[in-house]
């Protein structure tokens, strides 16, 4: 991962989208030698949050089985044909 300065990023902002575009590898900014942000390309985001929102459902999964919520085979059966009507 690329690392650069938040006053490199203002001098540099178009080679440094270039290079990002290029490498799809995110860059650390930092201010005051303090991490600030990330900055990666739109591709690589929406892919994070792609992942992110399947991880989320997988968890709410895995807590409705903790909690008792669940169904037999023929219970879901029967409520998925209610919604494909």
């Amino acid at each position: 991962m690329k690392v650069e300065l938040v006053t490199t990023l203002k001098r540099r902002a178009t080679q440094i989208l270039s290079d990002l575009h290029n490498s799809h590898d995110p860059v650390l900014i930092t201010e005051n030698g303090r991490p600030s942000a990330y900055l990666v390309d739109v591709e690589s985001f929406d892919l994070l949050q792609d992942r992110i929102r399947i991880l989320e459902g997988i968890a709410m999964g895995e807590k409705a089985i903790r909690d008792g919520r669940t169904f037999t085979h023929s219970q879901a059966k029967e409520k998925m044909e209610k919604w494909l009507k």
